[in-house]
């Protein structure tokens, strides 16, 4: 009797497994057909190039060698430290490091086009390091530079932003297609704490690394809804003045010199750094390619204006001597 009580317990057990399995595997093909954005794989330079990082959200992947296409396609190659540039050595040479986000990385240009490379002939005496990161918010750009310090010790740091978005990108914990990142929050003293490490790891950037993510829409299902739920979108007021600050203050602490240059002019910005005394230039009228979609990343052109006018604002404020050829540094404010 026992015996058979048994047969019959695992029959049903085995009916309810394969009713499970069937279940799962029609709602896997489903979801596969029904093809939600959500559930996608990443096709944008942060989800082919870069990599999770707990402390930044994401990092690009050191020695990666890729094609990457957004409003061009362009060839793109990493460094070891993960920065889209030649290999750097820490030596006597005095560095000029510009931090930034996509327009520093150099979205939609290929490599000998971007300011920074233009700019590496005209200044014999230093090196130039493009420590560009695409998407990254001041924020972490903060967080960045001082990952980096230790590595490369520059001697200047040329804070690149992007006016279009970067005070939104600071005001948040979530940006573009659902990457986690870290913020500040203003306390009560006014003063900035970090918030959101370890960072979750982004929808896009599970399918990419973890195999269960990668393999199955299903998982990818729960995942999406786990972070939604659990790490929701929270948006803090713009620190992104007293974000500058704090750079500055960094830089300048280790005995380099800060200078800043902007995407377009932000009139609060510009309020900002005139009243604490940091020179900074502008590069409205750059060529930029359409669209919003794809971000009006700098073209070939709007990359040698941007180089000249950085140019005449590292001259200005004694960085550099007298470059041979350079012209065109409107803009610049010492």
């Amino acid at each position: 009797m026992m015996g058979v009580k048994v047969r019959n317990g695992l029959r049903s057990l085995g009916a309810v497994a394969i009713v499970t399995i069937v279940t799962l595997a029609l709602l896997e093909i489903a979801l596969r057909v029904a093809d939600f954005r959500e559930l996608r794989d990443g096709v944008s330079e942060r989800s082919l190039s870069y990599r999770y990082d707990a402390e930044l959200g994401w990092m690009p992947v050191p020695g990666l060698s890729a094609d990457v296409t957004n409003a061009r396609t362009v060839h793109v190659k990493h460094n070891s430290l993960g920065l889209r540039d030649d290999e750097f050595v820490l030596d006597g040479k005095p560095t000029i490091m510009f931090l930034g986000d996509s327009f520093v990385w150099g979205l939609d240009a290929e490599a000998d086009e971007r300011f920074t490379e233009l700019l590496k002939p005209r200044i014999a005496n230093d090196k130039i390091l493009a420590a560009g990161v695409s998407g990254f918010g001041t924020d972490q750009e903060y967080l960045l530079l001082q990952k980096l310090w230790p590595k490369v010790k520059p001697a200047v740091v040329v804070l690149i932003v992007c006016t279009g978005n970067d005070r939104d990108d600071n005001s948040t914990n979530i940006v573009y297609e659902g990457y986690q990142k870290p913020y500040f929050v203003t306390t009560a003293d006014g003063s900035l704490a970090l918030r959101g490490q370890p960072v979750p790891k982004s929808r896009l950037q599970a399918i990419k690394e973890d195999w269960w993510v990668r393999n199955s829409w299903l998982v990818r299902l729960a995942n999406a809804v786990y972070l939604k739920f659990r790490h929701p979108k929270i948006t803090v007021p713009d620190p992104t003045d007293r974000l500058v600050d704090m750079i500055r203050d960094y830089v300048e602490s280790h005995g380099a010199k800060f200078l800043v240059g902007m995407q377009t002019t932000d009139a609060d910005l510009v309020h900002h750094l005139e009243a604490v005394h940091v020179p900074f230039v502008t590069f409205d009228g750059a060529g930029a390619y359409p669209g919003l979609g794809i971000g009006g990343h700098w073209t070939p052109e709007g990359h040698k204006l941007v180089a000249e006018r950085l140019l005449g604002l590292l001259q200005a404020n004694h960085v550099i001597e007298q470059a041979p050829a350079a012209t065109g540094s409107a803009g610049a404010r010492p």
